[in-house]
């Protein structure tokens, strides 16, 4: 058995490395050397600060459909293990859909391999390939309890669905118009909805200060990330931007579901009409470039901040404002300890055609989320 865990973690930590051949070994020998190794590894990102869904992601970057079918059975046997979850560990295994479809009583990796139609040796590439990922990553803050943790002052707290659903719909229809008139109508509305509800509840809830990360397509990585950096300013969050693929958001809970909502909404809208802008251009045209793309991401993110930043402006309210200082106190506290090492980082504009563009296209962006 160690002799075979070992083989197996030889392999991932070294791909030119030959995988072990186990045809001819017991199924349960070889699937409880599988469990034993990705148990191993997930445990240390647990302890660093990961979550089942940035696991995914990172997984889905760097390999194949097999390798991520393998690692969501894996992560829904990793969570049964547990008595306790947090709600966010719960929302995300929903999301990747990571559920013990198979018969628990027999071996997992048998039966994943005539799911897929595949040899038991094929199975077992698939989890070297997701444990090499899994031993190169490097430690993140932990934003929640590792699983296991005692949940009893966990105080998850959610936007109204009613007032969610009203958002959602708005952000649809403001994503599917062809119309950019309509389309800014809808998102102005939704920001100001949102906003005003965020506004409302601060005097009655108590503050909730956490960390959430939001992932994103790795094409134009900078502007998008840029989009969800002036969305999380206008909404009393911070951003901080990592490599991997993803902005780190510290805020209030409620605000931070916002910032999701409002930034997916927007990026929706950016991408397609950058998309149109290149639409009649010709093959090796301006429009059609990676540098005017960018430029008009960026722009389009400058402007989308100004429109923000507008449009959120705090009433006047003596009973308002001081609940406003104290919560962006707990936020600069909460993302001061968290982030004690952050960098500046700049991105040039190459296109001035980009950032006209862009700049047109904030200006007709819808930003309501009600």
């Amino acid at each position: 058995m160690d002799s075979l865990r070992e083989a197996l973690w030889r392999a991932a930590a070294n791909r030119r490395a030959r995988l072990p051949r186990t045809s001819s070994l017991p199924p349960a020998e070889v699937d409880d050397a599988v469990q034993a190794v990705l148990r191993r590894a997930f445990e240390h990102l647990w302890k660093h600060g990961w979550l089942p869904y940035d696991v995914y992601e990172v997984v889905r970057r760097n390999e194949d459909e097999r390798a991520l079918s393998f690692l969501v059975d894996s992560l829904a046997l990793e969570a049964s293990r547990y008595p306790a979850l947090h709600p966010r560990w719960r929302e995300q295994l929903a999301e990747i859909e990571a559920t013990v479809w198979w018969d628990v009583d027999q071996p997992h990796v048998d039966q994943w391999a005539s799911r897929h139609i595949e040899l038991r040796d094929d199975a077992v590439s698939a989890a070297v390939a997701v444990l090499a990922v899994l031993i190169t990553l490097p430690a993140l803050p932990v934003i929640v309890p590792e699983p296991g943790t005692p949940l009893a002052a966990v105080d998850h707290h959610h936007v109204d669905p009613k007032i969610l659903n009203r958002v959602r719909g708005l952000l649809a229809k403001a994503e599917s118009t062809a119309f950019p008139d309509e389309a800014e109508a809808l998102s102005a509305k939704a920001q100001e909805l949102v906003t005003r509800y965020a506004l409302e509840r601060m005097p009655l809830d108590a503050p909730t200060t956490t960390s959430r990360r939001l992932w994103l397509d790795k094409r134009y990585f900078d502007g998008k990330a840029q989009v969800v950096h002036v969305v999380a300013e206008a909404n009393r969050c911070r951003a901080v931007v990592y490599d991997l693929g993803f902005v780190a958001l510290v805020g209030e809970e409620l605000d931070l579901e916002i910032v999701e909502l409002l930034s997916a909404s927007l990026l929706v809208q950016a991408t397609r009409a950058m998309v149109a802008a290149g639409e009649k251009a010709r093959k090796g045209d301006e429009e059609r470039s990676a540098v005017f793309r960018k430029s008009f991401l960026l722009s389009y993110a400058h402007r989308i901040g100004e429109r923000l930043r507008a449009a959120n402006e705090v009433p006047d309210d003596d009973r308002l404002l001081p609940v406003l200082a104290e919560r962006k106190k707990a936020v600069e506290e909460y993302f001061g300890a968290m982030f004690s090492r952050t960098v500046a980082k700049t991105t040039p504009v190459r296109s001035a055609a980009g950032w006209d563009a862009g700049r047109s296209a904030a200006d007709r962006a819808n930003l309501s989320i009600t």
